[in-house]
């Protein structure tokens, strides 16, 4: 009994198999997947997958790939429960696998909203997984109005999407501003004129009211009193980790499973990856749970270590991006709390002088926190090496477009 179970199909899964087959470990490893294929990009299903019927997604790794590292993959065959005293993992299909070492990469859920049905209406679509993609892909080619609910990534790229498409697109969320809960305010502001100015209407402090159905169908829904009609909507108003698994099974969990800086769980032999964990940020000094495929390969990494015997604290930068038609969005660094003491920004113009082009350095008093960028790859690149090697620039000095980031180094 010296398998690793790893139950999951999305980017953790995906990277941790991978890390075991390098370390010469993948004939001990099955792969659980509720989804019918092996672990698939999740990035382009909000852009390049929706806008062709002929687009399919793309695999991590063929399925001879999987086969020849002596991987067993359990797809379309969920787990339904784990037994720690035995050490076994009970399938949907009745199979029962032993383990040694189990990894949860059970990632999130789209949240619902209560009494809107994604299931029960057939204009109401999330986006988490594949299916949803070409269910949400064959309305929207269909439909001539979009409606999204929520202003976050997903939905602000699914929104450019439709745009891009001959859409005419409304974006609504309730917060005063766009990925309020994500990007520095000077970012939200760009992000919302950038938008607007592509033809796409955002309602921003939406008073969001009754939902009208028929037929199967959402018919219009109530915004700032005025009753909106409905073609399709995408709800786009976060994610739910899965931990369903994990608490049946006893595991501590606090707004996903948390583990510690070797993604152990409250049970030695379970681990847990990806956006289903709530960690201890060394550099953020408290625990986080972040959703981004970053996140989940580099905690595959560090899952990676701790099952080989060559264990060590997790301790990486955090950075992630998101596209939106013409926006190329890259974050490294989690932006401080607006009104936190000292915090001020520097902006340093991108290549050409572009105005849509641009860095957004954030300091805390003379220690760089965060860097923003807006279509500027090598300044991101960049910045991720100042920010791992905890280096604090002087703000006059990465202002200055002459001068090249990486002499700061």
């Amino acid at each position: 009994m010296n398998s690793i179970v790893i139950i999951g199909g999305g980017h953790a899964a995906a990277q941790l198999c991978a890390g075991l087959v390098e370390a010469g470990q993948g004939a001990r490893v099955h792969l659980v997947c509720e989804e019918p294929c092996e672990p698939y990009h999740r990035p382009p299903l909000s852009k390049t997958f929706l806008k062709s019927v002929e687009e399919a997604t793309q695999p991590h790794k063929a399925a001879d790939w999987y086969r020849d590292a002596g991987i067993t993959l359990h797809l379309n065959d969920a787990a339904v429960s784990i037994d720690r005293a035995t050490h076994t993992v009970a399938l949907r299909s009745g199979a029962v696998l032993p383990y040694e070492r189990l990894v949860l990469a059970t990632g999130t859920r789209a949240r619902q909203l209560a009494g809107l049905s994604t299931s029960a209406l057939d204009n109401v679509v999330s986006l988490r997984a594949a299916e949803e993609a070409q269910r949400l892909r064959t309305r929207l080619m269909a439909a001539q109005d979009v409606t999204v609910l929520g202003g976050g990534f997903i939905g602000l790229e699914v929104a450019a999407t439709a745009k891009a498409l001959g859409k005419t697109v409304r974006v609504i969320e309730i917060a005063p501003r766009l990925l309020g809960r994500a990007v520095s305010p000077e970012l939200s502001a760009h992000v919302l004129a950038t938008h607007r100015a592509a033809g796409i209407d955002i309602v921003l402090g939406a008073k969001v009211g009754a939902f009208e159905t028929e037929g199967g169908r959402l018919v219009s829904i109530e915004v700032d009193g005025a009753k909106l009609p409905v073609d399709l909507l995408l709800l786009g108003i976060g994610a739910v980790p899965e931990t369903a698994l994990a608490r049946a099974a006893g595991l501590e969990c606090a707004d996903g499973i948390v583990v510690d800086a070797h993604m152990q769980t409250s049970d030695a032999d379970v681990l847990a990856i990806g956006d289903c964990t709530r960690f201890p940020d060394r550099r953020a000094g408290r625990p986080l749970r972040l959703e981004s495929v970053q996140n989940a390969n580099d905690q595959a990494r560090t899952a990676t270590a701790t099952l080989t015997g060559a264990s060590k604290p997790h301790d990486v930068l955090a950075w992630f991006w998101s596209d939106q038609g013409g926006l190329r969005l890259q974050m490294a660094g989690l932006m401080p709390a607006e009104g936190t003491p000292g915090l001020h920004t520097v902006r340093r113009p991108g290549p050409g002088a572009n105005p849509n082009a641009f860095s957004l350095f954030h300091y805390v008093g003379d220690q760089l926190i965060c860097v923003e960028s807006v279509n500027a790859p090598v300044d991101h690149m960049m910045s991720r090496k100042l920010l791992e090697a905890r280096r604090n620039p002087d703000a006059a000095t990465v202002a200055d477009a002459a001068v090249a980031l990486k002499t700061l180094l």
